[in-house]
C-alpha cells in the first residue's frame, strides 16, 4: 500500500507547485489537510480532489469559450 497521507513539502511537490502555494490553498480550505499531534499532513486524495476540480473548472472554462 502506496502512502495515505503526505507531509507538506511531499504534497507540494506532488502538485509541482510551492510550499508556500500549497499552505495558501490549505489556509482557503481549497485542499483538506489533518493534523497529526502538531505536524501537518495532505491526504492523496485530496490532492486527487483538487486536481479533479482545476480539470473541471478548465473544461467549463472552454466550454463557455466554444
Amino acid at each position: 500500500m502506496g502512502k495515505l497521507l503526505l507531509t507538506v513539502p511531499e504534497a507540494a511537490t506532488a502538485l509541482a507547485i510551492s510550499r508556500s502555494k500549497l499552505y495558501e490553498l490549505l489556509a482557503a480550505g481549497v485542499v483538506r489537510s489533518v493534523r497529526i499531534d502538531g505536524s501537518r499532513r495532505v491526504p492523496v486524495e485530496a490532492l486527487k480532489t483538487y486536481v479533479a476540480s482545476l480539470l473541471d473548472e478548465e473544461a467549463s472554462a472552454n466550454a463557455a469559450a466554444s
